[in-house]
């Protein structure tokens, strides 16, 4: 009986519980919004969320998605697993001086996921992952809201309590439809964020589980401290931001569990008041859990730095023009004048772009230039909110301030240039993180506006309309990263003093064949920035295939004079030089090009190229040779091979490298029709036959395929077979050379036969 007793008052005990917690400040209270059970807010999250950016799931792969994930050899099944974890994020090795020394092991391995399961390169897989990612994200962000705005307590049967579930919910929605979010859920590449913050949420909730009494009765359970330090620790080998999370959970720990006054523990250190104690720093294990945070954190870095190794990232000044300049002044203003930057872009979140390196954003090199007043308003604010977290006398005011500004300034920590050189000037992708911190200070002063304001509704009205505007802006930004051509526009009015967005748009033009406008772009892209040594390289290309090869000559030399080891523009110098019979300088070139780069296949195929014209044939096969030792599947180095040594006569030696070709590269149709003209010549006409008829199957509008099939059967005897392939030729390529006198001796020989046939 008093069992029972007992179970029946088991509820009413719990809400009382709740009551208790409730008369505490609440946000609640004077936040005019929709109040939804837990299950059903969640459920709107994540169908806002997912209608945002569901019409990016068909999207190409744009960007950096080319070198991060198709270009990416550690997402094939050759590469072994175990590659992955001494290689950065887009496959190179980290102990290269090349590498950006980007370690995501795990991000890379879920595409590689990715790749095995589709079997290839589709993009839909890798952007519905992306888009689920994002929509489970936005959902534990009401549970991680409802924490950080409402506090932390629990019932009597160990269940946590949300004790802020409108205010929880709008900072979800707002997390879930902010802009700015696009092109870490459209872009790929945005992947590296997407799992950062989903382990770095758990590792957040983990922590928070840690102070669940338990049936022994203990204040907080190690267990859940130990979880979270290891969820940080996956958390950073998704993207490097993920250990911020180790900091931020020690502050809450301090300001949430502890209750600490921070501006009094400082006078208290400062005045070495010997009442410290009082202040809660030693209670309730807080120094014991900071000390596992702290052992956990150095532990994770100790180790990514001997797997990175004690080299810093290699960049360039145009990736970050600020870090290389020569004054202190200089860099540090600049440095504010980019936070002030990514604060704009989550306060109005319009002006968006793939790229904001080149130029976007020039240097301020004087305190006269207008754009001081920028990061004057940033400290401005940012002086006054922590002014006010620090000194108020509401303690849940203290407590929702200094949780928005750490859960803001902490995670953006490794991307602010403070520690180390970071390779960009400002990136949307680098603020997903932080914008948990603009949720709560959003949230917080439409709460404040919400207590003043007499007409509530009109304000609730106003925010939904904010939520609305972005929920199309989300729209239409994701519909933007769908195509390179798309994307690549977009940054034209954002950015239009942006070198790279006018080469980007160049090459996606040129890759369509549109050279002319394709050379409009690339020399603005070289006006915009003279060093430019990428847009120079590519247009001395196109200006090469128009044969304006004196101006390609000019922007080539130039390219490898302002970067001397640009291995590329060498290879191309040498093929412009070769075309203007300059045949020593362009071997030069050639050699200089592989000095650079002593893998370079494509190079010595062109290398090859020009001793062939200099008839220097042991020289040419030697070239080709080392070609398809490097580059094995390099099927036009093949192809010339198989050429030179069936027009010097050896047969029998062309055949073998032709049979050694066809076995590395069995559906080449190039291959099989070149070794099908030596079968003929050496008499193997079965065989040739064979290769012919194959080759015409994978290319039947090939014109010299059927022209030399029917000059086989001609030698043959099979007269009438040879008749039908010249016409077929002859109807694809009237003016195929030798193909109409070959046809009329044919005629001309059958006609003879009918005439001794009569």
């Amino acid at each position: 009986q008093i069992f029972n007793q007992h179970n029946a008052e088991a509820p009413n005990l719990e809400q009382a519980f709740h009551r208790m917690a409730q008369m505490e400040p609440n946000l609640d209270h004077d936040v005019s919004w929709f109040l939804l059970p837990s299950y059903w807010a969640k459920m709107v999250v994540a169908l806002i969320s997912f209608l945002c950016f569901a019409n990016s799931y068909d999207g190409d792969f744009v960007f950096d998605d080319s070198e991060a994930i198709i270009n990416n050899k550690d997402l094939r099944a050759e590469t072994p697993l175990g590659d992955l974890w001494y290689h950065d994020f887009w496959g190179s090795k980290l102990s290269s001086n090349t590498s950006h020394k980007s370690y995501r092991p795990l991000t890379v391995l879920t595409f590689r996921m990715n790749y095995l399961l589709a079997g290839g390169f589709y993009p839909v897989g890798f952007h519905v992952i992306n888009i689920i990612l994002h929509c489970t994200i936005s959902v534990l962000m009401v549970d991680v809201f409802s924490i950080l705005l409402g506090g932390l307590q629990f019932s009597n049967k160990g269940r946590r309590l949300n004790l802020a579930p409108k205010s929880s919910l709008l900072a979800a929605l707002l997390f879930a439809v902010h802009p700015v979010h696009t092109e870490c859920v459209a872009g790929i590449v945005g992947r590296a964020d997407l799992l950062c913050a989903l382990f770095f949420l758990l590792s957040f909730l983990g922590y928070c589980k840690a102070f669940r009494e338990n049936k022994e009765g203990h204040t907080f359970s190690v267990f859940w401290v130990l979880v979270s330090v290891v969820l940080g620790a996956i958390a950073m080998l998704c993207k490097e931001q993920g250990i911020t999370i180790l900091g931020l959970n020690a502050v809450f720990d301090a300001l949430v569990i502890n209750k600490i006054n921070l501006l009094e523990l400082i006078r208290k250190l400062l005045y070495k008041d010997k009442s410290l104690e009082n202040v809660g720093l030693l209670r309730k294990g807080l120094l014991f859990r900071i000390t596992l945070l702290m052992c956990g954190g150095a532990s994770i870095l100790y180790i990514r730095w001997r797997i990175m190794g004690t080299g810093p990232p290699a960049f360039t000044e145009v990736d970050n023009p600020a870090s290389f300049a020569d004054s202190l002044f200089v860099r540090a203003i600049n440095y504010n004048y980019y936070y002030s930057l990514n604060a704009w872009l989550l306060l109005c979140p319009w002006w968006l772009c793939f790229d904001w390196s080149m130029g976007c954003i020039p240097l301020i090199k004087s305190v006269s230039d207008w754009r001081i007043i920028a990061l004057a308003a940033l400290w401005f604010c940012l002086i006054g909110l922590i002014c006010q977290a620090l000194c108020s006398e509401d303690s849940h005011k203290r407590r929702i301030l200094t949780l928005g500004l750490g859960f803001l300034i902490i995670p953006f920590l490794p991307a602010s240039n403070l520690f180390f050189r970071v390779g960009f000037v400002v990136a949307e992708r680098v603020i997903y993180l932080p914008s948990i911190g603009y949720c709560i200070l959003f949230t917080y002063g439409f709460s404040l506006l919400s207590k003043q304001a007499k007409k509530k509704k009109i304000l609730a009205v106003a925010v939904l309309g904010i939520l609305l505007i972005n929920v199309m802006r989300c729209a239409l930004r994701s519909s933007q990263w769908r195509s390179e051509e798309q994307l690549f526009r977009s940054a034209l009015s954002v950015c239009p003093l942006n070198a790279k967005v006018h080469y980007n748009v160049g090459k996606n033009l040129a890759d369509k064949g549109n050279q002319s406008a394709a050379i409009k772009y690339y020399r603005e892209a070289v006006r915009l920035n003279p060093k430019y040594v990428h847009a120079m390289n590519n247009l001395g290309n196109i200006l090469k295939e128009r044969n304006e090869l004196h101006e390609a000559e000019e922007l080539l030399s130039l390219a490898v004079q302002i970067q001397p080891d640009f291995a590329a523009a060498w290879m191309n110098l040498g093929i412009v030089q070769n075309s203007l019979k300059r045949f020593e300088e362009a071997e030069q070139s050639y050699w200089t090009a592989i000095k650079h780069r002593k893998k370079y296949p494509d190079c010595y195929y062109n290398l090859g190229r020009l001793y062939a014209d200099l008839n220097r044939h042991i020289d040419a096969l030697n070239a080709w040779r080392n070609a398809t030792v490097l580059k094995p599947e390099h099927s036009l180095a093949w192809n010339n091979m198989i050429i030179l040594l069936d027009n010097t006569g050896n047969l029998a030696q062309a055949e073998a490298v032709g049979r050694e070709a066809l076995e590395l590269i069995p559906n080449d149709h190039s291959l099989m029709f070149s070794l099908a003209n030596v079968l003929g010549k050496s008499q193997k006409y079965k065989e040739s036959e064979a290769l012919f008829l194959k080759a015409i199957k994978a290319n039947p509008n090939a014109a010299s395929y059927h022209g030399n099939l029917a000059v086989l059967y001609h030698r043959w005897g099979n007269l009438d077979l040879a008749k039908k392939h010249y016409e077929v030729s002859l109807k694809l390529d009237p003016m195929a050379p030798g193909t109409k006198e070959n046809y009329n001796l044919l005629r001309r020989k059958l006609e003879q036969l009918q005439k001794k046939g009569g």
